[in-house]
């Protein structure tokens, strides 16, 4: 059985984290692609077209790499918050997230040659009712800049979540019990504590 080289289509820290923490050596190249949002895209359909481009744009560069391309949005009241410009506007996303259930849409996708799978993950977020100056102090930290929604739930951001419903990994970003599944879809064998390696 032969080793599997796999790369990260993504410059996410927290992506790298989770691929770490469950053993997967890696290595990063983020897909650059214009990540805009289409006319009548819904954010599903969003997140999963850019995932599985991130993905692809990788693996159509070398075809014997495992590439995984993922994509997070946060959504509420149909309005998708994407990754803020600024302060300003990290204080005024978390001010419509204030107090109130919000969607997070994570999807990935893998690829092996030609070959690729995705999936969509789906999670029920809700805020506890935060006063302005904790908006203000939790932006000062630098925490939400880099986040979709302006908050990272690993960090500061746990203590302002007060429930999730769905996969606490979907909203770091990579929900790794599916993406362990659609490797194995893939022929990538995952076992814990060894390398991966292909069944075929």
């Amino acid at each position: 059985m032969s080793k599997v080289r796999v790369v990260l289509a993504s410059a996410s820290p927290r992506r790298r984290q989770l691929l770490n923490l469950i053993g997967i050596a890696h290595d990063v190249r983020p897909a650059n692609i214009d990540e805009a949002m289409r006319q009548r895209e819904t954010p599903r359909r969003h997140a999963e077209r850019l995932a599985r481009e991130k993905a692809t744009a990788i693996a159509a560069r070398d075809p014997d790499l495992i590439t995984i391309g993922a994509d997070t949005v946060v959504v509420i009241n149909r309005r998708v918050l994407g990754k803020p410009r600024d302060e300003a506007e990290a204080i005024q996303m978390l001010t419509q997230l204030n107090g109130r259930q919000h969607t997070v849409i994570t999807a990935i996708a893998v690829a092996r040659g030609r070959k690729l799978r995705s999936s969509i993950e789906e999670v029920q977020v809700k805020f506890r009712r935060l006063r302005d100056e904790e908006i203000e102090a939790y932006v000062a930290t630098g925490e939400p800049m880099d986040k979709a929604g302006a908050y990272g739930i690993q960090g500061y951001g746990a203590t302002i979540v007060e429930r999730i419903e769905g996969d606490y990994f979907a909203v770091m970003g990579l929900p790794l019990a599916r993406l362990t599944a659609l490797m194995r879809d893939l022929g990538v064998r995952y076992r814990f504590g060894e390398e991966l390696t292909l069944a075929d």
